[in-house]
């Protein structure tokens, strides 16, 4: 393969890897992105943190909804909340969440070996006349071909309610996108970015980055909200990045 064909596949894989919601940032990890906004009227202490979940009627008899339902108190026990009967419950947890898919088409250019006869052509893809890093003259791209790629979006929405008085007292949404096409495998970050820095203030949006585990799943390295770094953890982040 020459140079100039390899960076124009590596550009390539990178533009296809920031459509799909993921960045590659120090060396080859993988980070995950989620964006998240939440609204607060949150005044609870931690001898009142029990909740029950509550289901719509289609989510009564639903396997999957149980299985969102574990990853969900999971993640509430590292904020002291325990699950208990509905009757005793302080809280109801409510869990709403979706997938759609989409293409998303990109122009990318297209290089060939002017030469093949005499062996790799090593020139930088700087077009027409470019000064090749062996010397020489690069040809430059011979085209640009349009490409589409499936794209899913993946949202979940996790909606506290007073028990006894039906108050909203905390809403939170997050959503991601990328390739996977299942949302099963991208509920594990939906849901840690959604409760990381719990309770997030009135208001707060910002974006989440969770580095991707090896097998898929969420690893168990410390979320990071993208620029809070001396920021408390309630106070709104960055301006929130559109979903691609």
């Amino acid at each position: 393969m020459t140079f100039g064909r390899l960076c124009g596949e590596l550009k390539s894989a990178a533009r296809v890897a920031l459509i799909a919601g993921f960045a590659l940032l120090g060396g080859c990890t993988t980070y995950v992105q989620t964006q998240v906004s939440a609204f607060s009227d949150w005044s609870g202490s931690d001898t009142t943190r029990t909740y029950a979940f509550a289901r719509s009627a289609e989510q009564q008899n639903s396997i999957e909804q149980k299985t969102y339902e574990t990853l969900v108190s999971n993640e509430l026990s590292t904020h002291s909340f325990r699950r208990v009967p509905d009757a005793s419950a302080e809280y109801r947890v409510e869990l709403s969440y979706s997938i759609r898919g989409d293409f998303v088409t990109v122009r990318q250019p297209v290089y060939y070996d002017p030469w093949p006869m005499y062996g790799g052509w090593y020139g930088r893809p700087y077009g027409w006349g470019g000064y090749g890093a062996w010397g020489g003259w690069d040809m430059g791209p011979a085209g640009y071909v349009d490409q589409s790629y499936p794209v899913f979006v993946h949202a979940l929405q996790i909606r506290l309610t007073d028990r006894a008085s039906g108050r909203e007292v905390y809403k939170v949404s997050a959503s991601n996108s990328g390739g996977e096409s299942s949302l099963v495998r991208a509920m594990p970050y939906l849901i840690r970015s959604a409760l990381t820095d719990f309770p997030l203030g009135n208001g707060t949006v910002r974006t989440v980055k969770i580095p991707l585990d090896k097998n898929g799943g969420a690893s168990n390295e410390t979320a990071v909200a993208a620029g809070d770094a001396g920021r408390p953890a309630s106070a709104p982040a960055a301006v929130p990045v559109p979903l691609q």
